[in-house]
């Protein structure tokens, strides 16, 4: 399965809040597919992945907020020490999103300025 680098983190913090009915009940469903499965191995590319097949802002595979989610991708990335087209893990690209970025509180320096940012912000002072 190919994934953005940045879905890493919107998967953390999930709560069927999105787009539309149709692009949460997808990436839900890809959510929890890797969930079952967390041994699966993934693919990080940045470009549009198997989330951004429902999401309003693909256009014919191209993602309208392109710079933005380029660069969440490649911090995501930087951060973890990983390079696109790298196969690892989800359950260790999950441990490495919440290790070298949740934790180290790099999450809103990284994708802050996210129209979902208010969704993130008081789950991470949970943890």
């Amino acid at each position: 399965m190919e994934l953005r680098p940045h879905h890493g983190m919107c998967f953390q913090f999930y709560e069927g809040k999105g787009y539309s009915e149709d692009f949460t009940d997808h990436m839900g469903r890809v959510i929890t597919q890797l969930r079952k499965d967390p041994s699966q191995k993934i693919r990080l590319i940045v470009a549009t992945d198997v989330v951004c097949a429902n999401c309003p802002n693909n256009e014919g595979g191209i993602c309208n907020s392109l710079e933005k989610v380029k660069r969440y991708d490649e911090e995501v990335l930087k951060a973890c020490d990983l390079v696109e087209g790298d196969e690892i893990s989800f359950a260790k690209f999950t441990q490495l999103v919440r290790s070298e970025i949740i934790e180290k509180g790099l999450r809103s320096s990284i994708c802050g300025d996210c129209s979902w940012d208010y969704i993130c912000r008081p789950k991470e002072k949970e943890l």
